[in-house]
């Protein structure tokens, strides 16, 4: 599908909306990787109900339908996204709902940056967050993917998700119904975050951001977050670390075309210029065959590689 078979229909439904729709968007402009192929179409709504709108006529049509957020820690194929990628760019609020003398409950939109959020607690003296400085994206990308650093997991606050279906309905789902792990949240398939309601502890806010500079300094010092990249390639296997078992393999420096294993960072995959998903998907293979040849170990990847094959 491209955008001139993109049901004449739908096409029209999209002209009414209150929302940014482009045709043929290349995601590379919507990744931090900086690559990715076209999109079918592109749709920034701007309210609840353009986006319930847009997931109902979705629906009906047979339009898929691939939410994105920050786009940080997906690698979308060179051949781009069949159907519909909706960002959203335009949820991107924070309220408190609740405050005492201990503790305030807060909900942010799905895409509310992740960076801004940490900003906003430590302002307010709000503690339980700062493990996740340093983190790129919006909030729904990282309540789906469970994002982590520092012993702290965005599930350790979360109270509850906002969740819109295919039918364009939304339900809030408490947290002891989400089937959080490693790095990853157990998400119904089809259904959109809409955003989340945070609890998070009172503190000193001067503490606060001490913590937090402290935690994205010593990212700086290990990890390369001034290049390209979308964070971690793999997954921590069990009692070891992904970046170790590949900088045991000789890993650092390996090249595919415009793609480099990070000599800062093993686990860190750098678009040194012109890179492109095929680049990136050797290079893991590359990868995976000798840390098991070096090792024995099987890595999973954490990045989530997407689109058309």
């Amino acid at each position: 599908m491209t955008a001139g078979m993109v049901d004449k229909g739908f096409k029209e439904f999209l002209s009414t909306l209150d929302a940014d729709v482009r045709f043929d968007e290349q995601m590379k402009d919507h990744t931090y990787l900086a690559i990715g192929g076209p999109a079918d179409v592109f749709i920034t709504p701007r309210s609840v109900a353009s986006l319930s709108s847009v997931l109902k006529a979705a629906k009906e049509t047979g339009m898929p339908v691939f939410p994105i957020g920050g786009g940080t820690n997906i690698l979308v194929s060179d051949m781009g996204i069949e159907g519909a990628a909706v960002s959203m760019a335009a949820f991107n609020e924070v309220r408190t709902l609740s405050e005492d003398s201990d503790s305030a409950s807060l909900y942010v939109d799905a895409g509310f940056p992740l960076m801004r959020l940490l900003r906003h607690a430590a302002e307010k003296g709000l503690t339980g967050t700062e493990g996740l400085a340093g983190i790129p994206g919006q909030v729904g990308g990282a309540v789906a993917g469970n994002a982590g650093a520092f012993d702290c997991e965005i599930k350790d606050v979360i109270v509850n998700v906002s969740l819109m279906n295919k039918d364009g309905n939304i339900r809030k789902l408490p947290k002891d119904e989400i089937n959080f792990d490693y790095r990853y949240a157990g998400i119904p398939q089809g259904e959109i975050i809409l955003g989340a309601e945070f609890s998070l502890a009172k503190d000193d806010p001067e503490a606060v951001s001490k913590r937090m500079q402290e935690f994205i300094d010593e990212k700086k010092s290990r990890q390369p977050l001034g290049e390209r990249s979308a964070g971690c390639v793999y997954k921590n296997p069990e009692g070891g670390f992904a970046g170790k078992l590949i900088d045991e393999a000789g890993c650092k420096g390996m090249r595919v075309g415009g793609i480099e294993v990070s000599a800062l960072h093993a686990n860190f995959f750098i678009n040194t210029g012109g890179g492109t998903a095929t680049d990136y998907m050797s290079l893991m293979l590359k990868v995976v065959s000798k840390v098991r040849t070096t090792s024995g170990a099987v890595l999973e990847p954490e990045i989530r590689v997407v689109g058309r094959c």
